[in-house]
């Protein structure tokens, strides 16, 4: 099933007239300004690092399938738009406006990129920074930004999540319990208990203020997205 047909159908399924009265009508794929965005903001992504792959095209036309009567205007644009990736703040900006009471499609859209960006078989720091800036842009949390990255990157030593040993998409429950057990396991009593040297009580208050703060980190992360 193509993207625009995912887009459709999510927009059938999530969406009600009454709290979206400002977004366009139909799928997003009939609306040529989301398709002439999207393909800039796709086209770009290829040179954020300075080399546009085939490979990246080919991941490109996998998840956003044009119509076949419009391939042609598409990959016109697509060429065009990849001559840099300078301008695609502006595409970026133009499809928040238009869908901006509509964060599903928004974060859909971040998702199809990170499939073009990751295509290579690795995310650059340049590519990184652009997702990151085009999520912005679009209004997105951090907290929505770092569990669509984790679907397509490993989580790295210093994200709070992999600190507590969750994954991005955890409850908030989950998160309270993880935070609580790995507390636990550093408290001093527990150390002395273990008969670990007195060395150890210092480190482990190390790891302990790193838990409390992965967990602030998270806390604030989500208090900022409801």
């Amino acid at each position: 099933m193509s993207f625009w047909k995912n887009l459709a159908q999510l927009a059938v399924r999530k969406f009600d007239a009454a709290e979206c009265t400002e977004c366009p009508k139909g799928p997003p794929g009939a609306d040529p300004a989301f398709a002439t965005a999207v393909t800039a903001l796709g086209a770009k992504l290829a040179m954020a690092d300075g080399l546009a792959h085939e490979v990246e095209q080919t991941a490109f036309l996998h998840v956003f399938q044009p119509d076949q009567k419009a391939m042609r205007d598409v990959m016109r644009l697509y060429d065009l738009a990849r001559q840099t990736s300078l301008g695609f703040e502006s595409y970026a900006r133009r499809l928040a406006k238009r869908y901006s009471n509509c964060p599903q499609i928004l974060e859909d859209v971040l998702e199809g990129l990170f499939h073009i960006a990751v295509s290579d078989g690795h995310l650059s720091h340049q590519e990184e920074n652009y997702l990151e800036t085009v999520a912005e842009l679009f209004g997105l949390s951090q907290a929505a930004y770092r569990r669509v990255r984790a679907g397509y990157v490993p989580l790295s030593e210093e994200d709070p999540y992999y600190i507590l040993g969750l994954t991005p998409d955890a409850s908030d429950d989950d998160i309270r319990v993880a935070r609580r057990l790995r507390l636990n396991d550093f408290h001093p009593d527990r150390i002395r208990a273990r008969g670990l040297p007195d060395d150890f009580e210092a480190l482990y208050t190390q790891k302990t203020a790193l838990i409390n703060s992965a967990y602030d980190q998270i806390v604030k992360e989500r208090g900022a997205a409801a």
